[in-house]
Order: structure tokens, then sequence, then C-alpha cells
């Protein structure tokens, strides 16, 4: 059941990506009245599909080999091959007969519909599942907490943020973004001193592995239990709602974040527990579990600010951009050798897993978003195959006003899909032995 949930999951997302993709180039090539003869949701290689029908002058359908989808755009050579409609003269519904400024458009619009669907994606989600957000201004009143990763790199507990490249912030959650994490200047005030903190370009590494508290955490508050999880140790050591902690063995307990960076690195570990129960100070014996959690949660005593819809939309679209923006620097590490490509690439069965076994639509959105941004950004590439390919040809064709002839295109054509099945071949590769490691 698991599995069938994962694979569902992966169809259900990248059906809409494709879908929506392809029907960015359909309805731009339909705009400038250019025929549209096919327009497939997955490949009917060895022309079997599984469904198909005909309206108009287009057939649509959907292919046996779920690796991706296409429109199949009269005179264009693409992932078809048909190179005999290319013997005939050009047609006036042709893309070959079309200005070149037209035909760019016609390749970038997929491109374009995958970037602004991960854009309002990603804005839904803040809207419809985080709903608020914690502002900076709330964690600033007690300052940061630093854990051990964040003191290594000169953060301190108590530190107020400022500034991130010299830019000002209103979220907290802004403060530990993916992006920042490939190397930033913060500006933060202690101690009533402007102090600037300097994020190294490999911290993403460190920061990426670590358990339980992220570098920098908005739990620098004394703390009462809130909530006692039935079941875990915290229950089954008789700690209960409204205790205050003091101390774990003889370390002091000053605030939450310090309270979580112990219990998450004392998985396995048997502790003693000082709480204080109205006027009793009272010891309490449990072991952590082996994941370095005790089941209790705290309430934050910051008050959230609502997103409304231009602030998610806002957010969405800065969010977008982080991410975008991250997995652009973690590809130029691939390339640069900084990274392995065997670590770091994930194909659908690794695309499968991030999803999960369990069908949450918020981390499912989520997801989705991510992989549209990723989309678009590996679609633009000047690979041949890709609609970057084609529009570096196209692009060459509007400076030098000379198209490139027909055979060019057709080995440019063969060549990327060749790098593409490869890609293909490495990332699927990879995932299985993934799998065994």
């Amino acid at each position: 059941m698991n599995i069938l949930i994962m694979v569902g999951q992966l169809i259900l997302g990248l059906s809409i990506l494709v879908i929506l993709h392809e029907l960015g180039h359909f309805l731009a090539a339909r705009a400038f009245k250019i025929r549209v003869e096919k327009f497939y949701l997955f490949f009917d290689a060895g022309n079997f599909k599984l469904f198909s029908f005909k309206k108009g002058e287009t057939e649509y359908g959907i292919g046996w080999l779920p690796l991706g989808g296409y429109v199949k755009i009269a005179g264009m050579i693409d992932e078809s091959m048909d190179k005999e409609q290319l013997k005939l003269p050009p047609q006036p519904w042709e893309f070959r007969s079309r200005p070149a400024w037209q035909r760019l458009i016609v390749m970038v619009a997929g491109v374009f519909v995958n970037l602004i669907l991960g854009i309002l994606i990603f804005g839904f989600t803040l809207l419809q599942y985080e709903k608020s957000y914690l502002p900076l201004s709330e964690v600033n009143k007690d300052g940061i907490y630093a854990s051990s990763k964040g003191k290594e790199i000169g953060f301190e507990t108590g530190d107020k943020i400022i500034s991130i490249n010299g830019k000002p912030i209103e979220r907290f959650k802004d403060a530990q973004s993916v992006d920042v994490l490939f190397g930033s200047t913060f500006e933060v005030e202690r101690n009533g001193k402007i102090v600037s903190v300097e994020i190294p370009e490999d911290f993403y590494r460190s920061e990426g592995s670590s358990r339980g508290v992220r570098f920098i955490e908005p739990l620098n508050f004394p703390f009462r239990i809130d909530s006692v999880f039935p079941g875990l140790p915290a229950a089954n050591a008789g700690l209960a709602k409204s205790d205050k902690m003091l101390k774990i063995d003889s370390i002091e307990i000053k605030s939450y974040g310090q309270f979580k960076e112990l219990i998450s690195t004392s998985a396995g570990r048997e502790l003693t527990i000082q709480v204080l129960r109205g006027n009793d100070t009272l010891q309490k014996q449990l072991t952590v579990d082996s994941s370095g959690i005790i089941g209790i949660l705290a309430s934050i005593p910051y008050t959230q600010t609502p997103y409304d819809f231009g602030k998610a939309l806002s957010y969405g679209y800065k969010d977008a951009m982080d991410m975008l923006s991250a997995n652009i620097k973690g590809l130029g590490k691939i390339i640069s050798g900084e990274e392995k490509a065997s670590e770091s690439l994930q194909g659908p069965i690794g695309i499968a897993q991030i999803y999960g076994s369990q069908w949450i639509w918020a981390k499912f959105w989520y997801i989705t978003g991510l992989l549209s941004l990723i989309l678009a950004f590996m679609n633009i590439l000047p690979i041949p195959a890709l609609d970057g390919g084609h529009v570096l040809f196209l692009l060459i064709e509007i400076v030098t006003r000379r198209k490139p002839s027909d055979k060019v295109l057709e080995y440019a054509q063969m060549a990327g899909m060749i790098i593409l099945l490869g890609i293909m071949v490495f990332a699927i590769g990879n995932d299985i032995m993934r799998i065994f490691r």
C-alpha cells in the first residue's frame, strides 16, 4: 500500500506538471494559428497508446511510457523525428513558416507556465496550509537561539537579526531558507552593537545533515510543557502539562531551544529530568527514543501574523525564487565537481520516495510546486531536445538572421535525445543503487 501511495503521488504530480507545460506550448501555437497534431500525456512510443481521441486537427491521448509528454507541432523537428513532413514545401499553418519571434514564444511558453505554476502553488500552500507566519520582530524580543552549529559559524544566543545580505526580512523562516545555506551575510544586533555573521558557501552540507534543531531557532525563551504525547518517553516518565523544565541531568535549562538540542543529541540515552510542578520540584528518569524525541510540545509565546491573499502570493514568489536559486547553485556545484551527481540527482524512484508513503496534501503540493520550478529550469537549459535547445537556435537565428538547416536541427535533436536518455538511465540506476546502499 505504501508503494502505491508513493507511485500515485508521483504520477499525479508529474501528470499535472506535464499537462500544463504542454498546454503552454499548445496555447501559444494555436494563438499564432500553428497546427498542433498531437497532445499527449506520456509517450506513445511505437505508436502504442492507452487512450486517444481526435478533436479538430489535434489528437489527444495518453501514452504508455510515463517519462513526460509532448505536443507535436506541425513543421517542427521534435522528439517524434517526423522527417517526412519536412520534405514537403512549408505550409502557412506550420511552425517553420512563422517568424522567429513567434516560434520563440511557442518554445518558452511551457517553461513560463511551469514557473508561474510553481509560484502559484507555493502561494496557495502558504494560504491554505501554513496560514500564518512568525514575524522576525516577535523573535527579536528575546533574540534567536543559536545551536552548536550556529555557534560554530559565529552566531550567539540572543542575537537579534537586522538583515540578510543587506536586506531586512519580515518572516523569521526566511532566515532559515535553503538559499541562505549556500552562503550569505547576516547583520545582527549583539549587546547593543552591530555584528556581521558570514554563512559559508558549503554550510548547506552540515546544516542539511543536522537533526532536531536548526542552526538558529526562534526558541530563546524559558518554557512550560504545553502537551505530552501518550505512549512516548515523556508520558511514560510521568511528565505532565504545565511542568516547568529546570534541568537535564546537571545542566540548567534556560530556553526551549537549549532543551530541544540536548534531547535531539541524546538519542537512546537515559536522562534525569528536573521539573517544577506547582511548588514541588520533581525528578524524573526517561530514555530518549532512537529518533531523538521524548514526546512533548511547548507553546511558542510569539504572535503569528496570518497570510492574506496578497502576502501569500508575494511570499510564494519569494519562496519559489529562493528554491530555484538554491537548485541552480546546487547544479553548479555538481558541474564544478564540488558535489557528486550520484548523491544529488534524483530519478523517478527517488522523487516518489520524497513524496513519501503517506498522502499529505500540504507536502504533495509543496513538492509538486518545487518540481514545477525545477522542470522550468531544466527545460530552459540550452540542451538540444529540450525547450532551451530550441530557444538557443532561435536566438542564433534572430541575431544572425540565418535559419539553421533542417539537417543541423535534426542532428542536434538526435544528440540531445541521446544525452537526455543517458541522464535518465543514470538517474534511475542511481535510484536503484541508492536503495541497495
